[in-house]
């Protein structure tokens, strides 16, 4: 028994193929490897490079376990897709629409053989899954192999979503725009309909592109995996919500560990600089540019990998945040095509206290620049926990799925962060005008305003508590601990 309890343990990481899932996995993997756990992410061949170099890196460190990759072709002319379309990103980048996105979801699931045949030759001690592969339960239950579920969000958004499954308060309601409670929380915290992540029924009709029934077979079966498996393993920290990992592993019975902020498993420049895919701009130049400002004085906005705003929001941002005569760092992702959207004259009348950069930061590099003071942020947990990390202020532009639930634990739980006005998804169309973009920059970054020096002193805190969470000793670092002794034990006793 004791020889096998000695022996390494081996934990699968299965990202689902988007850059919001990928990055947070392939960081959270450098952490377990860290701790002498062998890693290994599984992926499909397009979307290894994305992350190859940095892992190589990690592994040839001293004192850490290797992180190996394992890829399964992705079958995407199978279900009609172009050939080389392995990330859901690939899809709002070419325009492909909503149809292709329900492809993308079928193609995943075919992966399901060809992942059980690594699992049948690996037999790893542990598998960290995605949401988005309902399917692997089954796969890891045919082998006998742990499950913990990643959904990439936070203790509060999981409590929010459970709140919501268990109650239904949004029946109750007679109107999209009546707010209503969402009872059991710790907190008083109130939404609208419109404000809602989407249910399974609403995702297919919107997603199905002639599939809704899939679709909502799909989402049906990821709401249902969702409390199953060995546990939960979350990208956060004690301390930011200690409330909600009570409530998510107390009241709610589930099995949990936070192992984050997991993207402070990147230490150096390099590290920072290439998470992801490559940067539109070169980090020099960007950190130049950045070195030339003084203390606090940008604003940083940034709307996710996911986000594809249309030409009309986008140049009402331009217009706000050009009338807030702040200096700012902008980044426009997504397939804007032309730049007919931006007001004539804009980049020009803004030079010298703005940047635009079109297509993909280093985002981590640019919010911990002592030049930035605030960051706009649409709310995803990655950017929102990168934000907390840094110590920053924010402006709250929820966009979609659970940030809107993101949004309440900034502004009212934690009280971080003022809100821009979005009262709606932006499957809506134009959610925010200029004069409220313009407002909220203004606020966040003034020095006169007592509740935001209050809030900037508070994200400054959570910033320095966010570092000793993942240090030796702290909340993160112990509860991976005792994950690790565990799936070790766990191991001995299953044989």
């Amino acid at each position: 028994m004791g020889n096998e309890n000695d022996r390494q343990l081996h934990v699968y990481f299965f990202p689902f193929m988007a850059h919001g899932h990928l990055i947070p996995a392939v960081d959270m993997a450098k952490l377990f490897a860290s701790r002498g756990v062998k890693t290994t992410i599984v992926t499909t061949p397009l979307n290894a490079p994305l992350f190859s170099k940095t892992t190589r890196k990690h592994s040839s460190s001293s004192g850490r376990a290797e992180i190996l990759t394992r890829t399964l072709d992705f079958p995407a002319s199978r279900v009609g897709l172009p050939d080389g379309c392995e990330n859901l990103d690939f899809i709002s980048a070419r325009n492909l629409g909503w149809g292709a996105v329900s492809k993308f979801f079928k193609a995943s699931t075919h992966l399901q053989e060809s992942f059980e045949s690594l699992l049948e030759q690996d037999r790893p001690d542990c598998l960290v899954a995605d949401m988005f592969f309902p399917w692997s339960a089954e796969s890891a239950a045919k082998f006998g192999i742990p499950r913990l579920l990643f959904h990439g969000t936070s203790y509060f958004a999981l409590s929010a979503s459970a709140a919501v499954a268990a109650h239904e308060p949004q029946n109750r309601v007679s109107s999209d725009t009546e707010p209503f409670s969402l009872p059991g929380l710790p907190h008083e915290i109130r939404l609208t309909k419109r404000q809602l992540p989407p249910s399974a029924a609403q995702v297919a009709v919107v997603v199905g592109g002639g599939d809704v029934d899939f679709m909502s077979e799909f989402f049906r079966r990821v709401t249902e995996t969702n409390s199953e498996g060995y546990g939960t393993v979350v990208n956060s920290f004690y301390e930011l919500e200690p409330a909600y990992a009570d409530h998510f592993r107390n009241a709610l019975g589930r099995k949990a560990w936070h192992v984050g902020p997991v993207s402070l498993a990147n230490a150096d420049v390099e590290d920072k600089a290439s998470r992801g895919k490559q940067a539109a701009i070169d980090q020099d130049e960007c950190l130049e540019w950045l070195d030339s400002r003084e203390r606090n004085a940008v604003v940083y906005a940034c709307f996710g990998s996911g986000s594809n705003f249309g030409a009309e929001q986008l140049r009402e941002i331009a217009v706000g945040m050009e009338a807030s005569g702040q200096q700012f760092i902008w980044v426009v992702r997504g397939g804007q095509g032309d730049d007919s959207w931006l007001p004539e004259g804009f980049e020009e009348r803004t030079k010298g206290r703005g940047m635009v950069i079109r297509g993909w930061a280093p985002q981590v590099l640019i919010l911990e620049h002592a030049a930035v003071g605030a960051f706009v942020t649409h709310c995803g947990w990655n950017s929102t926990l990168e934000g907390i990390t840094a110590g920053l202020p924010m402006v709250t532009w929820p966009v979609s799925a659970e940030q809107f639930y993101n949004e309440k634990l900034v502004t009212e739980v934690v009280r971080i962060g003022v809100g821009v006005g979005a009262e709606q998804a932006a499957v809506y169309g134009v959610t925010v005008e200029s004069g409220k973009v313009e407002r909220a920059v203004r606020r966040i970054m003034s020095t006169g305003d007592q509740e935001v020096e209050d809030m900037r002193r508070r994200a400054k805190g959570l910033g320095e508590m966010a570092r000793k969470a993942v240090e030796e000793g702290g909340s993160s670092y112990n509860d991976l601990s005792s994950l690790i002794e565990e799936l070790k034990l766990q191991r001995v006793a299953s044989g």
